[in-house]
Order: C-alpha cells, then sequence, then structure tokens
C-alpha cells in the first residue's frame, strides 16, 4: 500500500494520520521517539505492510507481472493500489476524497518538524494533491517516473507504465478483493 491506502486505513486522528506517513520515513525502533498515538499508526503501517506482502492475493496479484520486473511489481502495486482507492473512494469511504486529503493535508502542513525525507516530500505532497491526484491513471507515469530518478538502477521501471496499463483489468479486481480484507485486518488489534 502506498500514502493514500495508509492514511485511510491508519485511523481518524491527526497522530494517527500522522504515525501511517512516518511508517515509511521513520526506521528502527521507536521506544518513546512519538507520542504514543503516533507511534501506534507507525506500528501500524509495518503491520500492513507485512500483511500485505504476505497475502495470497497479493502474491497472486505480483504473479501477473513479468518475471523480469518482480523485482519492482511491489513498489507498481502499491501505487495502483492507491490508484485504485482513489478512483473508486466512494466504494470504501462515505467522506469524500477532496475533504479527507484537504484534512490530511492541513495537519503536514501544521507540523513544525517532519522526520527524514518527509520533510522534504510533504510540501510537494501537498502542493500537487497526490493522495487526490492518484484517481487519473495517467498521473500513475509520472509517479513510476518520480519513484525511478530515486533508485540505484532507474531502467528497472523503465515500461513500468505499459505494464501496468496491460494488467489494468486484472490489477484492479486484485485490488478490489484485497482491498476490504485489508481494512479489516487495520481494525481489529487483534488480528495483529
Amino acid at each position: 500500500m502506498n500514502y493514500l491506502a495508509h492514511l485511510h486505513l491508519g485511523g481518524q486522528s491527526p497522530d494517527h494520520w500522522l504515525g501511517s506517513l512516518y511508517g515509511d520515513f521513520v526506521k528502527g525502533r521507536l521506544e518513546g521517539r512519538f507520542s504514543p498515538e503516533l507511534e501506534a499508526g507507525i506500528r501500524l503501517h509495518r503491520q500492513i505492510d507485512a500483511y500485505t506482502d504476505s497475502h495470497p492475493l497479493v502474491l497472486t496479484a505480483l504473479e501477473r507481472f513479468p518475471v523480469a520486473r518482480r523485482r519492482y511489481a511491489g513498489i507498481l502495486l502499491d501505487v495502483f493500489f492507491d490508484h485504485c482507492l482513489a478512483l473508486h473512494w466512494r466504494d470504501y469511504d462515505d467522506r469524500p476524497l477532496a475533504g479527507f486529503t484537504s484534512q490530511v493535508y492541513a495537519v503536514l502542513a501544521a507540523q513544525d518538524e517532519l522526520p527524514g525525507r518527509l520533510a522534504g516530500v510533504a510540501p510537494y505532497l501537498i502542493a500537487g494533491d497526490w493522495l487526490g491526484s492518484y484517481a487519473e491513471f495517467a498521473v500513475l507515469e509520472q509517479v513510476f517516473n518520480g519513484i525511478a530518478r530515486r533508485l540505484s538502477k532507474p531502467e528497472g521501471l523503465a515500461g513500468a507504465f505499459a505494464e501496468v496499463k496491460a494488467l489494468y483489468g486484472p490489477l484492479t479486481e486484485d485490488f478490489r478483493r484485497f482491498y476490504p480484507v485489508l481494512q479489516q485486518f487495520a481494525r481489529v488489534p487483534e488480528s495483529r
């Protein structure tokens, strides 16, 4: 899952949202580095990632990619699943997507300090409405290109957009089967 899904699954409070984002930027042990609610959000982010990475429905989706692409397929799937969530938001939440993202952006903008690379990413995320823009499939090509620039072997994502486009239907169905299962996992602490 990528930013939007983590935020959607991470809870309702500002600290939970921050923890949902921090999960991609904060590494190592937590033990009192942040507020208990924020740390709970980071832990949930990590649990969602572990659950997602090992779930049979996700493994099936990853197998749809050519063998040569499998090393990067998880990245592509995370971003594509955010596209599916943004595009079909009303199937998973009663709030309008724009209202949800505005709340998240306001919380992010109000932070004096953000950890690591998130401090540099947050202004672009807000100004470019990254979370809402995922609803437009064409945006994913830009996202993949941005990710490729950060890789040691950027050629690993060359042609990725075309592959995802060719797999659009089956990957959308994979998302629709998996996301409700993941929502249930995120809601039930006893399952973790």
